[in-house]
């Protein structure tokens, strides 16, 4: 009896718009669903953003050398291995897909002490399987005042559910009483995630300003 000939998770395979990480993180959620690549217990997604919305992240395809990306927020796939070291997808960086998670935090995440406030991160870990349930999207933050399009959209429909087409600012917002998962500062999530690996979050630093 032949095997089942299991789906490969590359930059490739993956659907990709620029500027909706929130919904290429969604589509990835489906594929690796689909494919049966990982079980969904083990995936939780992250989205990195804070009250001012001014997040740096290092080794963005956006980036020029060492110099940070100050996003509004970002989307990343979280997965957590049960005899392995738990890897980061991001289709916007520059490292590995997948990333070790040691390696993301060192070098993508890097650590809040030398950034002001303004720009200190929290995050949010959305189980998969919730957000692939709870999401929905009707692409109206990326439209300008005239109706015209900032990036363009995704060729696919918008992502939408039974209750909503448009819950976004839920899973953006800090607020843990709004929305779905939990929210963590960095040091927290760093602390749970890089099993208390400190040197992850605190080489390479670099402030902003």
């Amino acid at each position: 009896m032949k095997r089942r000939t299991e789906a490969k998770l590359s930059r490739e395979t993956c659907v990709y718009t620029s500027c909706y990480c929130e919904e290429n993180v969604w589509k990835l959620c489906e594929f690796i669903q689909a494919q049966k690549i990982a079980p969904l217990e083990q995936l939780a997604v992250i989205f990195i953003s804070n009250d001012t919305r001014t997040v740096p992240l290092w080794k963005q395809k956006s980036g020029h050398e060492d110099r940070p990306v100050i996003w509004d927020y970002h989307v990343i796939l979280l997965k957590v291995g049960v005899k392995s070291d738990a890897v980061i997808y991001d289709l916007d960086s520059v490292l590995p897909f997948p990333c070790n998670l040691r390696l993301y935090a060192a070098q993508a995440l890097r650590s809040d002490r030398t950034l002001r406030p303004k720009f200190h991160r929290k995050l949010r870990v959305v189980p998969a399987h919730c957000f692939l349930l709870n999401f929905a999207s009707d692409r109206s933050h990326m439209k300008n005042a005239d109706g015209t399009w900032k990036m363009p959209p995704p060729s696919y429909r918008p992502i939408q559910t039974a209750e909503s087409k448009m819950n976004l600012d839920d899973f953006i917002s800090m607020n843990p009483a709004v929305g779905w998962g939990t929210v963590y500062t960095l040091g927290q999530f760093l602390l749970k995630y890089v099993v208390e690996d400190s040197s992850a979050s605190a080489s390479s630093s670099t402030a902003v300003s």
